[in-house]
């Protein structure tokens, strides 16, 4: 089964610019071989590049894979919430306070691939036992209407848009 792309009226707009990004295709492929990607593109990176700030107050790759990790874990959640039809209404996500309350700035950046790596195999295994029912599914988060098919995409064009910055402002 391919799953569609969610229109706009199964998620806030503000997400549209991540599953706008998300690549064409089975969105579960997707999110398997952007996961390999994004592990080898950083795989490569010398140590003291691991702690390097592009800007002042600006995230290094320690804690941006440590934002990858939690907003894997937190979109995932979400979507099985949804797709098991829980009919309560899920908690916001600040990502700035769950990056200064994350201990990934002080951990190896090969430890948080790892970890990274673990996590989207956990959510790929819960988004493939899905049906078409589950994916229609929708629910609450931050006080804003979802469907569980928008998880994965979201997921998808979050890690792109975190790539390219990676690429541009870290690596380039």
């Amino acid at each position: 089964m391919t799953l569609q792309r969610p229109d706009p009226t199964q998620h806030v707009e503000y997400y549209g610019l991540y599953i706008n990004q998300a690549p064409e295709g089975d969105i579960l492929q997707v999110l398997a071989d952007a996961v390999e990607t994004t592990v080898e593109l950083l795989a490569a990176v010398s140590p003291e590049k691991e702690t390097f700030c592009y800007a002042p107050g600006k995230w290094n790759l320690r804690q941006i894979v440590g934002h990858l990790i939690d907003t894997e874990w937190t979109f995932a959640y979400r979507g099985l919430c949804f797709a098991r039809a829980d009919p309560a209404a899920l908690p916001g996500f600040d990502q700035e306070l769950w990056a200064r309350s994350s201990p990934a700035g002080d951990r190896e950046l090969s430890s948080l691939l790892d970890e990274f790596a673990a996590v989207r195999s956990a959510s790929l295994a819960a988004f493939r036992g899905f049906r078409d029912v589950e994916w229609a599914r929708t629910g609450i988060a931050n006080d804003c209407e979802f469907s569980a098919r928008s998880m994965p995409y979201i997921l998808a064009g979050h890690e792109v848009h975190h790539r390219k910055l990676i690429i541009e402002r870290y690596l380039g």
